[in-house]
Parts: structure tokens; C-alpha cells; sequence
């Protein structure tokens, strides 16, 4: 028992680094798509909010999961985005 929760602790820890990494590369790229397009706060709201949205629909079409659990992630993922681009591009 011992060696399969380390082994389920070392999947999520990667999980979870991999996870990481990709929501540094989408931060990335959202950033280069941003900068200097000349949004205002209200249509980078509009954006965030948009792309929870869309996360969430495309969540539950995959037929896993609730909406509530999608939009859970989705929100999460989409702050730390967020927080990373407009950081970046010296929003707020």
C-alpha cells in the first residue's frame, strides 16, 4: 500500500507540473496576442469571461464531468491566466 500512495503522489506532483507549464505557455501566448491591441479593462473582462464560457461548453461536451466542476476548473485556470498576462502586459 505504502509504494501506491507514493506512486499516486509522484503522478500528481507531475500532473500538476505539467499543468504548470501549460498554463505558463498559454499565459505566453495569450500575451503576445494582447500586447498592443488597445484593450480596454471592460474587453479584457469581456475576453476572461468569454473564455471561462467556452471552456466550460467545450468541458461538458466531452461528456465528463459537471458544469459545476468544469466551470470550477475553468475559472481557476482562467485566473491564473489572467494574472500572468496582465501582468505582463501591465494591466490593472
Amino acid at each position: 500500500m505504502p509504494s501506491r500512495l507514493a506512486d499516486l503522489i509522484r503522478k500528481a506532483r507531475r500532473l500538476a507540473a505539467e499543468r504548470d507549464h501549460l498554463i505558463e505557455d498559454l499565459a505566453g501566448e495569450w500575451t503576445h496576442a494582447l500586447r498592443g491591441q488597445g484593450l480596454s479593462p471592460a474587453d479584457l473582462e469581456e475576453l476572461w469571461a468569454g473564455l471561462v464560457e467556452d471552456a466550460v461548453r467545450r468541458g461538458r461536451q466531452s461528456g465528463e464531468g459537471t458544469a459545476q466542476a468544469w466551470r470550477h476548473e475553468a475559472q481557476e485556470v482562467v485566473a491564473r491566466v489572467r494574472q500572468k498576462v496582465e501582468a505582463a502586459l501591465g494591466e490593472r
